[in-house]
């Protein structure tokens, strides 16, 4: 991985959770070849662990697949919530949180 092809390393973005693509505005160019090419995703593999989904993937130079960063996406579900999160160089750090049930019980006001 490669903290000079990026203008912040592992930026917060909230709960922003990228399990595709490449956050671009945090991408400055590659630092071997000198170009600001797009970015290609190699790699991808997807496992399952203890009910856990994990998508892992690296972030390469298109014109000299130099690795800029590696990617890695994780959705699972916890209680009555469906968990994600996203750790990358490139992509940043996010967590979000969603209630599987019709009202988010984390929502409800209380009536007193």
């Amino acid at each position: 991985m490669c903290g000079g092809c990026v203008k912040t390393e592992y930026p917060p973005r909230g709960t922003t959770c990228l399990e595709n693509g490449s956050y671009l505005m945090n991408y400055v160019g590659c630092i071997e070849c000198k170009t600001r090419d797009f970015v290609m995703i190699v790699n991808k593999a997807t496992e399952e662990e203890d009910g856990e989904e994990i998508i892992t993937y690296d972030h390469v130079c298109k014109n000299c697949h130099h690795v800029i960063a590696r990617h890695e996406y994780t959705f699972g579900v916890v209680d009555d919530y469906q968990e994600y999160t996203m750790l990358c160089m490139l992509c940043g750090r996010a967590e979000d949180s969603i209630s599987i049930l019709p009202d988010d019980p984390h929502l409800m006001t209380p009536l007193f």
